[in-house]
């Protein structure tokens, strides 16, 4: 398998994704603009979006793909089967009952999400109702995660990276066509929300049927792999739990900043996401299986080159995202969102939270590179604590800059939360023997520095005054931002070029 060509199939349809959510984000943006009602879907829609962060896409993928792997090169198709049924099985029972839940106690969530709407007639209220629906996408999101996870290590990962793009064609046509036909507008989009979670779910099933693996019931829960992944998935909780609460508290704190901040972040953090999905979670997708394979078979050289390639991959193209999002917030932000209900002030708003994320984003990428360095060995505990360790450290930090910076303070301690994660993974990764970086990071460094330095004046002469991108019709300013990200980048890999970076360089073959 050519890790750059499995890497390019997932990241283009990340792309995909992505270019869908920001639609999806400009068409919010333009019917509801930002306020109390935005704010109360942005805080509802974020539970669902932790306890998946928390049981499928974290802990649960964690403990599951290396298990999975193993299963499939040495216990036959079979036992895999069972496995897979068994797994599916019980996580369908546990999360169905998690559902009944957390509608019931929708009143509460929405106080432990974000106390500070209680000061605002009605806004508490309309979280609360928000909740109650879409709290069960955890159900669907789950099961989707599941069989991504099962198609992953069978590399197919084009149909898992593709499902995102349901969820933001049901959010954009409900935004448009139901929205209407509501009392409370903001309702359609929580009812967009279970449609594109149903949506994800089914498109899971052919792809599952073709390899012989649809899951049938079965809550055999003693079975030895399944009493191992719920083993493995203790520590793994702990870490993952302790990421979700630095949201909780960021959007607690956010709520207590008055109208808007909410949402504020969480347009920002929609951009971010195109960066972090592309990159960070792409290459985390394709990296796992490969690591786990190399660590069944013993390899230990080829585990240390694959985290090597890894990490300058993403120092390439995670560093000119950083310096892009940062120096052009207006630019991206009045381009994509400016348009009906959202104010040159909103625009504003979230530029300030854009540029905090922007300066931790080769932490939050660098982390999905580097933790799968001991997922995929099975060794869960190490990234648990060094998860604590940034949590803390993005908490203690919110606290701080919360009130000199308001909202962008926080997004800055996700940001500082974010690069101590890697840092420390760096660090115990080469204390533990796993990775030692190749000969040359000093010169590979040293021609990044020249390209960035490049790419910043491009940038800076290209955009221009923020007057343009807050005054401009919306075809003048697609299209200058399209020659700034395209000068932007023509400017950057030439002198790359030039100074002695090829594609081919990146390219590397797994068996």
């Amino acid at each position: 398998m050519n890790l750059l060509k499995a890497l390019s199939a997932v990241s283009g349809m990340t792309l995909l994704s992505r270019i869908t959510g920001l639609m999806r984000t400009s068409v919010q943006a333009a019917v509801f603009g930002v306020g109390a009602h935005t704010d109360a879907f942005e805080a509802a829609f974020r539970l669902p979006n932790i306890l998946r962060r928390m049981f499928a896409e974290g802990a649960f993928s964690q403990a599951f793909v290396p298990i999975l792997a193993e299963y499939q090169a040495k216990q036959g198709q079979e036992e895999t089967r069972r496995l897979i049924s068994r797994v599916s099985s019980l996580l369908a029972a546990a999360l169905l009952a998690l559902s009944v839940l957390g509608v019931l106690a929708a009143p509460w969530l929405a106080y432990l999400l974000a106390s500070g709407f209680a000061a605002q007639e009605g806004k508490m209220e309309l979280t609360t109702e928000l909740i109650r629906v879409v709290f069960p996408y955890i159900l669907f999101i789950s099961l989707v995660s599941l069989a991504g996870g099962v198609l992953n290590v069978h590399r197919r990962f084009g149909v898992p990276a593709f499902t995102p793009v349901l969820l933001n064609l049901s959010l954009i046509g409900s935004a448009l066509f139901l929205a209407p036909h509501f009392a409370q507008p903001i309702m359609a989009l929580a009812w967009g929300v279970i449609i594109g979670g149903v949506a994800q779910l089914l498109m899971q099933i052919w792809p599952l049927y073709r390899l012989g693996l649809f899951p049938r019931p079965d809550l055999s829960w003693r079975d030895e792999g399944v009493q191992r992944i719920l083993r493995a998935m203790g520590p793994a909780m702990l870490g993952v739990s302790a990421a979700q609460i630095s949201i909780l508290v960021n959007t607690q704190l956010a709520s207590m900043l008055g109208d808007g901040a909410v949402s504020w972040i969480t347009y920002a953090d929609r951009l971010m996401e195109f960066p972090t999905a592309m990159l960070g979670v792409a290459l985390g997708t394709v990296l796992l299986p490969s690591l786990a394979r190399h660590h069944g078979l013993g390899e230990a050289r080829q585990y240390s080159e694959l985290l090597d390639w890894g990490l300058r991959f993403i120092c390439v193209l995670a560093l000119p995202a950083a310096l892009a999002l940062g120096m052009i917030g207006v630019p991206l932000i009045a381009t994509i969102n400016k348009y009906g209900a959202f104010t040159a002030f909103d625009v504003s708003q979230t530029r300030d939270a854009l540029f905090g994320y922007s300066l931790g984003l080769i932490g939050l990428i660098g982390v999905k590179v580097l933790a799968p360095g001991f997922f995929a060995r099975q060794d869960m505990k190490t990234p648990v604590k060094i998860s604590v360790l940034s949590v803390a450290v993005s908490v203690a930090a919110a606290s701080l800059l919360m009130h000199p910076l308001a909202h962008a303070g926080l997004t800055l301690a996700t940001s500082l939360g974010a690069c101590v994660n890697a840092g420390v993974l760096l660090w115990m990764l080469r204390r533990k023997g796993i990775y030692a970086p190749l000969p040359g990071w000093g010169r590979f460094f040293a021609k990044l520095l020249v390209a960035l330095a490049v790419l910043a004046l491009t940038l800076h002469f290209a955009a221009g005054e923020d007057r343009y991108w807050l005054e401009g019709g919306v075809l003048a300013k697609v299209g200058r931002l399209a020659g700034v990200v395209l000068g932007g980048a023509t400017a950057y890999f030439a002198t790359l070029w030039i100074m002695g970076f090829r594609p081919r360089d990146f390219l590397r073959s797994e068996s």
